[in-house]
């Protein structure tokens, strides 16, 4: 058999494989238990759209199959070389220690300090095994930057985990955009590759029971395990691109990560100017994400996560398109980048502005 077809028959076979996984063993934890991550008490950390306490089991079930893509690699690849390297360790390691506290969190409500501890130690780990964002000369700089970016994408994926899917289709279109980077190259015996394929099967399980109306959420549980390896894969492919042939540039290293990361990136700005505006903390949540915005603005819950889906669609599009046809890196480029940024993050301004007034119903 040709390379190329054994490489597709093993891709999609464990693509299927992993996404009727997480059917079963989604629908089997909805089956069997209704209280982890049902919160019954008022907690001003956490404010869903939604009124009705769910079960939150989604994060188990992508830790699981994350494992389990770990196992599966091995049948296929010769799996010794990529598990002894440190940074595989370290990413292993970091994942655990987000689900853990997700975990935590979910059965006792933690103290926010203790998850920003963890958080702030996910990024130390990755920056020991050399996963950090490379984009200046003084590396005190870089690690600064790693720990903001570690932080600040734990943070924004369970900031947008307010409203049914919202969050795991986000994620879900973000992780395709690294493994497109990856397919580009034709590096398919990445180990990379093929987790972020089980997990990309994971969420698309997990969204059959997410998809409004939801019966199942993914919890602190999920959105921890989805942040910190969103942000370690964005560091490895997106920030660090380590298949490009052109001089690191920090104009395109911001720019393909504005585009990749939109979603997380525009709502969390959204929010801090807002609240910071307004004389609130940040940490404190409220019903005033991106999303209500456009719920309140007249669009059903199934609505606005399409049109999540579509501005990182486009995300996705782009930067693969930079990726492949891109050779030379222009000024003009970054900036057509953040004009697009502050267009997709003014319009979301507007509109709340509007719904705010009582000029757009809701």
């Amino acid at each position: 058999m040709e390379q190329k077809y054994y490489y597709l028959l093993v891709y999609n076979l464990f693509f299927i494989s992993a996404v009727l996984f997480s059917l079963l063993i989604n629908g089997l934890f909805l089956k069997f238990s209704r209280n982890l991550g049902v919160r019954n008490i008022v907690d001003e950390t956490v404010i869903r759209w939604g009124a009705l306490s769910k079960p939150a089991f989604g994060g188990i079930s992508f830790y699981i199959v994350f494992l389990l893509s770990i196992a599966s690699y091995s049948f296929f690849f010769d799996l010794s070389p990529a598990v002894l390297q440190k940074q595989f360790v370290s990413i292993l390691l970091a994942v655990t220690m987000a689900f853990l506290m997700g975990l935590a969190d979910d059965a006792y409500n933690t103290k926010p300090f203790l998850k920003f501890f963890v958080q702030v130690m996910c990024g130390v780990i990755l920056i020991i095994s050399g996963i950090y964002i490379q984009i200046s000369s003084i590396e005190i700089l870089n690690y600064i930057l790693t720990i903001f970016w570690v932080v600040g994408m734990m943070n924004s994926i369970n900031m947008l985990d307010n409203m049914d899917a919202i969050s795991a289709s986000v994620s879900l279109v973000i992780f395709i955009t690294n493994i497109q980077i990856i397919l580009f190259n034709q590096d398919f015996t990445n180990l990379h590759f093929f987790i972020m394929t089980g997990v990309v099967a994971a969420i698309i399980g997990f969204l059959y029971f997410n998809w409004h109306p939801s019966r199942l959420y993914m919890g602190d549980t999920g959105s921890q395990f989805l942040g910190v390896l969103l942000a370690a894969m964005g560091i490895m492919y997106i920030w660090n691109d380590p298949y490009s042939e052109l001089t690191p540039s920090p104009g395109r290293q911001f720019g393909l990560v504005c585009l990749a990361y939109m979603v997380p990136l525009v709502d969390t700005t959204f929010v801090v100017i807002k609240r910071l505006a307004d004389g609130r903390s940040p940490f404190v949540g409220g019903k005033d994400h991106t999303t209500h915005t456009l719920a309140l603005a007249g669009l059903s819950d199934q609505k606005v996560g399409l049109v999540f889906i579509g501005i990182n669609l486009i995300s996705l599009v782009l930067v693969g398109f930079i990726d492949r046809y891109v050779e030379q890196w222009q000024t003009g480029y970054t900036i057509a980048i953040a004009a697009y940024f502050l267009i997709v993050l003014l319009t979301f301004r507007y509109i709340h502005s509007k719904t705010a007034k009582g000029t757009i119903a809701a």
